[in-house]
C-alpha cells in the first residue's frame, strides 16, 4: 500500500526500555508473507493500565482485558494482526484464553497476566491452531525492535507509528515508548484503536490507569477518521519499575506531575501519527472550538465538525466552504448562537456576527488550503468552554480501501 503523504520521513529512534523484550512472528492469520503476531514479555512486577471501546460489541479480546486490566499486573502483551476475532462468540473466547493459557505455561505466570489484542476482520474466529504455531514461533524468535513490533501489528496501515517522552523523576529519568496501529475505523469512545505504551518508571497501577485516563480525554478521545468506533480498541500502557524512582503512588509525589505531562505528550504524537495515516488522507486537520458552553460541549461541536462527510470533502477539494462548518456546528446539538459565532481557515477570519467577513482575501486561506496541514478556528461566543479535535479530509482512496478490505 502507498505510504502516506502525511506520513513522517522515517521511523522514529527509540530507546529500548527496561524489561520489556519484543518479539515477532508469522501466524499466518491471512494469505500474506508477513509477520502478523508481536509478542512482548515483560519482567515481573510490570503494572498496568488500559482503556477499551465503549462499543457494545467488544471482542472477547477487549473482554479479556476489561478483566485483566484492574488486577494491575502483567508479564506479556499478544497482539494479532488480519483477524479481529470479534463477533466470534465462544470461538472466539476460547482462542483469547488458548492463547493466555499457552502464554502463561511458557513463562509461569498466571494467565490474567497476558494481554491481548486483535485487529482485522470481524466474523472470522482465530484459529487456535495458527495462534498456538505462531507463540511458539515468537517464544524461540530473536528480539526485535520497536519498529518491527510496530510493522507486525499493522493493517492497513501504510505505515509504523511509535513515539517516546522522557520524564525526571527526583534524580531519576524516565523513558515512554509507544508504538500504534489505526488508520480506519477511528472515531474512539474511550481510547482508540490498538495503541501500547511502555515505560520503565515506577508506578502503582491505580495511579497510572488515573493517567492514562487523563491523558486519552484531550488525545486519543480526540481524534476521528471516519466516526466509526471499533469494536476492538485498546491502549494499555505498561510500567516496569526498571529505571529505580522513588515509586509514584499520588499525583502529589515529585515528579507525577512530570511523568503526567510525558505521557499526555506521547498520547498526542500516537493519536496524531493515526490521523495523519487516515485511509486515503490528503490533510491533518486540526479543529480548535472556544467560546463554547462548556470544554464537553466545544469537544462535541468539535466532533461534529471533524466527522461531517461534506466539511471533509471539501477539505479534500481546498474549497474554504465555511457554510459547511456552520451546518455541522448546528447539527450538534450544543448550545449556538448564530449571530455570535466566528470561523476562521488559518489565520484568516472568514465569518464572524452571522455573516461572511466582508471584503476578506481569499488568497491566503486558498493558499493554507492547499498545505498538508489545516487549521480551522471557531468561536462560539457563549462561554469559557474549549476544545481542540483532529481529523482528515476524505478523498476516493478511502472508498477504494474499504470496498476491497476483505479481498
Amino acid at each position: 500500500m502507498q505510504r502516506s503523504p502525511l506520513a513522517p520521513a522515517h521511523f522514529p529512534v527509540l530507546p529500548s526500555i527496561a524489561g520489556v523484550t519484543l518479539r515477532v512472528a508469522q501466524a499466518r492469520y491471512k494469505e500474506w508473507d508477513r509477520c502478523d503476531l508481536t509478542y512482548v514479555e515483560l519482567d515481573a512486577g510490570t503494572a498496568v493500565a488500559g482503556l477499551t471501546t465503549q462499543s457494545l460489541c467488544p471482542s472477547p479480546e477487549v473482554e479479556w482485558c476489561r478483566d485483566a486490566i484492574p488486577l494491575g499486573s502483567a508479564r506479556a502483551l499478544v497482539v494479532n494482526a488480519g483477524n479481529a476475532n470479534a463477533f466470534t462468540g465462544h470461538r472466539g473466547r476460547a482462542a483469547v484464553e488458548a492463547i493466555a493459557a499457552k502464554v502463561a505455561n511458557h513463562l509461569g505466570c498466571l494467565p490474567s497476566d497476558v494481554l491481548v489484542s486483535s485487529t482485522g476482520v470481524i466474523g472470522v474466529p482465530l484459529p487456535i491452531d495458527k495462534a498456538e504455531a505462531g507463540l511458539e514461533a515468537a517464544f524461540v524468535a530473536e528480539p526485535c525492535g520497536w519498529e518491527a513490533a510496530a510493522t507486525t501489528i499493522g493493517t492497513t496501515d501504510t505505515y509504523a507509528k511509535g513515539a517516546h517522552a522522557s520524564a525526571m523523576i527526583g534524580d531519576t529519568r524516565v523513558e515512554l515508548v509507544g508504538i500504534i496501529k489505526g488508520s480506519g475505523m477511528i472515531a474512539p469512545d474511550m481510547a482508540t484503536m490498538l495503541g501500547y505504551i511502555f515505560t520503565d518508571a515506577a508506578i502503582d497501577p491505580a495511579l497510572l490507569q488515573q493517567m492514562l485516563s487523563a491523558a486519552n480525554k484531550r488525545t486519543f478521545s480526540c481524534i476521528t477518521v471516519d466516526s466509526d468506533t471499533s469494536t476492538s480498541d485498546t491502549v494499555l500502557a505498561f510500567a516496569t519499575g526498571k529505571a529505580g524512582n522513588a515509586p509514584l503512588t499520588s499525583m502529589d509525589d515529585a515528579g507525577a506531575d512530570a511523568f503526567q505531562a510525558a505521557l499526555s505528550d506521547i498520547c498526542r504524537q500516537l493519536a496524531h501519527l493515526v490521523v495523519r495515516d487516515g485511509e486515503g488522507a490528503t490533510k491533518f486537520v486540526e479543529i480548535s472550538v472556544e467560546g463554547a458552553a462548556s470544554d464537553e460541549s466545544a469537544h462535541r461541536i468539535g466532533l461534529s465538525i471533524a466527522n461531517s462527510p461534506l466539511v471533509k470533502t471539501a477539505l479534500a477539494g481546498e474549497d474554504a466552504n465555511w457554510g459547511r462548518v456552520v451546518m455541522a456546528i448546528g447539527k450538534a446539538g450544543e448550545p449556538a448562537d448564530r449571530d455570535l459565532l466566528s470561523i476562521r481557515f488559518g489565520a484568516t477570519q472568514v465569518a464572524t456576527g452571522g455573516l461572511a467577513v466582508e471584503g476578506y482575501d481569499e488568497a491566503p486561506v486558498a493558499a493554507h488550503l492547499k498545505g498538508q496541514d489545516i487549521e480551522i478556528g471557531v468561536d462560539l461566543g457563549l462561554g469559557e468552554g474549549r476544545a481542540t479535535v483532529w481529523t482528515c479530509d476524505l478523498t476516493h482512496g478511502y472508498i477504494a480501501i474499504n470496498a476491497d478490505y476483505r479481498s
